[in-house]
């Protein structure tokens, strides 16, 4: 029988492999998913409507990634960031959802609120 107050520990091997990468500090690699775009509008709008606009903009910019051209969640997105005061960066992305979809039923709108004509 091994006494461990008599310092008989085990042995820890002296070459371990280094621990695996954490899941969540790698970046993520985006591929063309509509479902996964979609399902994050949806969250998007949830959030939205619960009036937590920095959530909503972070799920309307994730689903851009998943379709970069999808312009509902464009058109969300720039409205969320308009919502946290962030007005130039609305207008920049409201400028991808005019180049995602000019024929949206509320493109002229935005083209309106940008200054530009329909």
């Amino acid at each position: 029988m091994l006494s461990w107050a008599a310092g008989a520990w085990p042995q820890q091997p002296k070459t371990q492999a280094p621990p695996e990468e954490d899941e969540a500090f790698k970046e993520k690699e985006y591929a063309f998913n509509p479902l996964q775009a979609s399902k994050e509008l949806q969250v998007g709008n949830f959030y939205f409507k619960r009036g937590s606009y920095k959530a909503a903009a972070q799920r309307f910019e994730e689903a851009t990634r998943w379709n970069p051209g999808y312009g509902d969640a464009f058109l969300r997105w720039a409205e969320a960031l308009e919502k946290l005061g962030e007005k130039q960066k609305a207008r920049e992305v409201y400028g991808k959802f005019l180049e995602a979809e000019p024929d949206h039923k509320r493109a002229a709108e935005v083209k309106k609120k940008l200054g530009a004509k329909p």
